[in-house]
């Protein structure tokens, strides 16, 4: 029986999943990295951690699978957006990785902007505006800050294709991850030459781009040593974490929606026709479908609100949680339920780190508002998990705006563990929302990326339909949906009347 391995190069972890031939999976395992933080707003990472976890998580999923190395026979890969990997000609990595969460480069994303001609003139030409997160700002400011790096450098790689290379010897990159560099013109999924001109970067540098089910090159014979695994597998192109994690959603027909409740929180829409918005507040990006799109936002603390409330304000039911042997989170779901949709007009703002879609402001903060004598803790947890789906109804209130038909969203992600959580999640996005056989994400896609590249399945989304299923069904309450559209509409005039403070703060903490 033949099986496929879908490897996910995470922030924290890389996961390898190992996948049955009708998509069950058989076994996953992670294996952790640390992220470097040398100065104030750096983030970077060793590469070599990436291929060493890599090694780690392979080498157990199949140890828990109980594979045999012959029934392997297709490898595929996601990972995280737009990290810098610059390398000599050898391949040997000439300066830590800056990775996607990176804020050193801000100078460098206003020099984008001004060199292009404005923000709507960028977008009309890569799909998204120049954020300190996109990879061309990192190399602008290696060119400036580390001359003699760049001038060493031969190749430039996203993380993802970092492992590639050490798996197969094979430079090559794919159009998903690369929508996210600010070089790539996506219409034609090939590398801008506009922007390559404008700002003098040789074509050289830069690896050749294919669709994500593409053969990139087979495991050399050192790489399948390290892996436990045969010389000779197929390592197919992959793609960035989110267009690959929408392919393990099943997200791959025209207006098909998911939102993942993680930590931050995406919600992400397939589009077969290539659509951006001028104001840029969602991003656009060529999909792992062949020929195809994706849309999406991103909401930064979305479960990450609930997480921080947690481990801030609930000491007692944690410890409660530990005597009684179960999950913190279930007990503060109990608490939730019991107060009243809409917390009686309180209000959670979740910019613990800011916000990306839609306000792109680093400065906002999380703020309650309309606390009075009659609230609890209870309430304000119960408003905490509101706001961050208000938050995310904001990206689905953008995907409106542009047109997409969002008739239902598979919902994925801790938030989709909780049947409060779920179901609040139907009446504020207003739409029935389901649940899939599988939650692995990213890992699951990339695995049905090998697959297809493999020729197990024509086409991608032929290997979604055939594995994925939907298993439950959520239909928001009439009642909940209607009180929650008021308070919808009051919460998106909250963020306006208090953004000016946040910009004093920061002021006053500085």
């Amino acid at each position: 029986m033949a099986c496929y391995i879908g490897i996910d190069v995470g922030t924290s972890g890389t996961k390898a999943l190992v996948m049955s031939p009708v998509g069950k999976v058989l076994s996953t395992a992670t294996s952790e990295h640390t992220v470097s933080t040398p100065r104030p707003g750096w983030s970077q990472q060793d590469p070599e951690q990436w291929w060493t976890a890599t090694v780690k998580s392979v080498r157990k999923a199949l140890q828990e699978a109980k594979t045999d190395a012959n029934q392997v026979d297709g490898i595929g890969l996601s990972g995280q957006m737009h990290g810098l990997v610059l390398t000599n000609a050898a391949g040997k990595v000439l300066t830590p990785a800056i990775i996607w969460n990176d804020q050193r480069t801000s100078e460098q994303a206003d020099e984008i902007e001004r060199a292009v001609g404005g923000k709507r003139k960028l977008i009309r030409l890569v799909g998204n505006p120049a954020m300190t997160s996109y990879t061309l700002t990192k190399l602008l400011w290696v060119r400036r800050h580390l001359p003699r790096v760049y001038d060493k450098a031969r190749h430039i790689l996203l993380p993802k294709d970092y492992v590639r290379l050490r798996l197969t010897g094979e430079y090559f990159g794919d159009v998903s991850d690369m929508s996210g560099t600010l070089m790539l013109d996506q219409r034609k999924r090939k590398w801008s030459r506009k922007m390559l001109d404008l700002f003098e970067i040789d074509t050289d540098l830069l690896p050749p781009v294919v669709e994500s089910h593409e053969v990139t090159g087979v495991l050399t014979k050192a790489a399948a040593a390290r892996l436990g695994l045969n010389e000779g597998v197929k390592v197919v192109a992959g793609g960035g974490d989110q267009p690959v994690g929408a392919i393990g959603n099943g997200v791959v027909t025209d207006g098909m929606t998911s939102a993942t409740m993680g930590t931050s929180g995406v919600v992400l829409t397939h589009s077969r026709t290539y659509k951006t918005d001028p104001e840029g507040r969602i991003n656009t990006y060529c999909a792992s479908v062949a020929g195809e799109y994706c849309m999406f936002g991103c909401v930064l603390s979305a479960g990450g609100s609930l997480q921080w409330f947690k481990n801030n304000l609930c000491g007692e039911e944690v410890s409660a949680a530990e005597r009684e042997r179960v999950d913190t989170y279930k007990l503060l779901d109990a608490q939730a339920a019991a107060e009243p949709p809409g917390c009686e007009g309180l209000f959670w703002l979740p910019y613990l780190t800011g916000e990306r879609t839609p306000h792109a402001d680093p400065l906002a903060r999380a703020c309650w508002i309309g606390i009075d004598a009659r609230t609890t803790k209870a309430r304000l947890l119960r408003s905490v998990m509101e706001g961050a789906t208000f938050a995310m109804k904001d990206v689905v209130t953008l995907l409106a705006d542009r047109g997409v038909k969002v008739r239902q969203i598979r919902l994925s992600g801790g938030g989709a563990r909780s049947a409060l959580w779920r179901q609040m999640q139907a009446e504020i996005y207003g739409t029935t929302c389901v649940m899939i056989n599988t939650d692995e994400g990213p890992a699951y896609g990339a695995a049905l990326l090998a697959a297809t590249g493999a020729g197990r399945y024509e086409t991608v989304r032929q290997a979604c339909e055939a594995a994925i299923k939907v298993t439950k069904t959520i239909k928001p309450s009439g009642k909940a949906k209607r009180l929650y559209r008021r308070h919808y509409d009051l919460y998106r005039d909250l963020y306006p009347a208090v953004k000016g403070q946040f910009e004093g703060i920061s002021e006053l903490v500085g």
